[in-house]
């Protein structure tokens, strides 16, 4: 095993570690979680393995092909956490709204 591997599998635990504290006991966020530690531990222990399924899916190397994925997981994410903010936006609007109602209403009759 060399440095870079040390590097990264100490790095795939620590992520692993902090998300799993942090889930909301999701079981399809756990499941999620466990899928791409392993899929990281197996590509950290088996670097030749992401070049044959590379190769495979028609990518020159496996490195490409993990800096694709990354890519489109980010996008996914950047999409997730997009309509969240919305979400909460909105939340905090309605809310703001019905306390302004409340307040105004509270002074109108007072």
């Amino acid at each position: 095993m060399n440095g870079i591997q040390i590097v990264l599998i100490t790095a795939v635990v620590l992520v692993a570690i902090y998300f799993f504290v942090r889930l909301q006991n999701s079981i399809l966020d756990f499941l999620l979680l466990l899928a791409m530690v392993t899929a990281a531990l197996v590509f950290i222990f088996l670097p030749d393995l992401t070049n044959a399924i590379a190769h495979r899916m028609g990518v020159g190397r496996g490195a490409d092909l993990i800096f694709y994925l990354s890519i489109v997981i980010f996008w996914f994410v950047i999409i997730k956490l997009y309509v969240r903010i919305r979400k909460l936006e909105k939340i905090v609007t309605d809310v703001v709204r019905k306390d302004a109602l409340n307040e105004a209403a509270r002074e109108h009759a007072g």
